[in-house]
């Protein structure tokens, strides 16, 4: 049993408006919580996060989870140490992959645990073997599906779930070309990652830049922004392209419509004109089917050194807001985790 009697947590504050502030997250002390029979203690050692947690923060919730209800911690993946517990199916000390949220400590009854055993990096539960790299499994290779000679595009390429994207994509043999924030990352992506090639959107004419680089037009489009990377992108769909759907970060923080023309009409038509199949998918929908295929070749491409996983890591949970702003500004380099605990 832990000897900790308080523990830190971040909670939400206030609703934000537009893109969240730091008066928007309070970090508060609260009572170490005791575990009733059934139930185990996590310490939290590792904190995901993640863009979806911005529309939580939102009163509407979304259609897949609510939202998080004022003067309540904030909603994350973890991976976390088992304090104590009066659960049969857990012990003390076990690592497992959690959703203990933006605090110390958590209680969980069992049912969202899945034990990580001797994980030699236990944070690659979060991005690389976890969540984000599932998400770009799933949508590349079930919706997605590159072919031998394609081009795939991808932005936020060197984040989370987009490097992923688009090194699976080389593996299978497709041409890929990312876009990300600025000129290191771009290099990254093709020096370390592999693609083909990477443009910096906040360099002026990236559509035209685009054009440039998919001179054979795009096959697949993996699509987690929106804005004016999806408008480059339209005009360039080959007949038949497809369009996996993952996150549209761009309008996360949007109070009222984008301004500007309507641009609806014109996707639909290319939608209906070129046979485009475009298909949003919420990632929770696909572990029961899909997370054991992706656990094995995941591990295998990581381990052979195919695929590369790079973290962006904050200390501390109190500096957790700040860093989720960053992302949402994308900030960030890689997948980002708090190290809330030493593991």
């Amino acid at each position: 049993m832990t000897t900790a009697t308080t523990h830190r947590r971040v909670v939400l504050a206030a609703r934000p408006h537009g893109l969240p502030t730091p008066a928007d997250f309070r970090l508060e002390l609260a009572a170490v919580p005791e575990p009733d029979e059934g139930q185990v203690l996590l310490r939290t050692l590792y904190l995901s996060l993640d863009p979806y947690m911005r529309n939580l923060m939102d009163a509407a919730g979304t259609a897949y989870a609510p939202a998080v209800r004022l003067g309540e911690p904030m909603v994350g993946g973890t991976v976390s140490r088992v304090a104590a517990s009066r659960h049969p199916g857990f012990r003390v000390g076990e690592l497992v992959l959690a959703n203990a949220g933006w605090q110390d400590y958590a209680l969980s009854d069992g049912s969202d645990l899945t034990p990580l055993g001797d994980l030699a990096q236990p944070s690659l539960a979060l991005g690389g073997l976890g969540m984000p790299a599932f998400t770009a499994y799933v949508g590349l290779l079930d919706i997605g599906q590159p072919r031998p000679g394609e081009t795939v595009v991808v932005a936020a390429a060197t984040g989370a779930v987009g490097a992923v994207v688009g090194q699976i994509a080389r593996l299978k043999g497709a041409r890929v070309v990312g876009i990300a924030g600025g000129a290191d990352k771009c290099r990254y992506a093709v020096e370390e990652l592999g693609f083909d090639a990477c443009l910096d959107r906040r360099e002026p004419a990236l559509a035209e830049r685009l054009a440039a680089a998919c001179p054979d037009g795009v096959d697949v489009y993996f699509e987690n922004v929106g804005g004016e990377v999806l408008d480059a992108v339209v005009p360039l769909l080959n007949l038949g392209a497809r369009v996996p759907v993952c996150g549209v970060i761009a309008h996360y923080n949007e109070d009222a419509p984008p301004a500007g023309p309507d641009r609806l009409p014109r996707l639909m038509a290319t939608v209906l004109q070129r046979r485009i199949r475009m298909q949003g998918f919420i990632i929770l929908d696909h572990y029961a089917s899909r997370f054991e295929a992706f656990r094995r070749d995941m591990t295998q491409w990581i381990e052979a050194g195919l695929v590369r996983v790079r973290e962006d890591r904050v200390d501390g949970l109190e500096r957790a807001p700040a860093a989720f702003i960053g992302l949402l500004e994308g900030r960030n380099f890689g997948k980002l985790v708090v190290r809330v605990a030493d593991a």
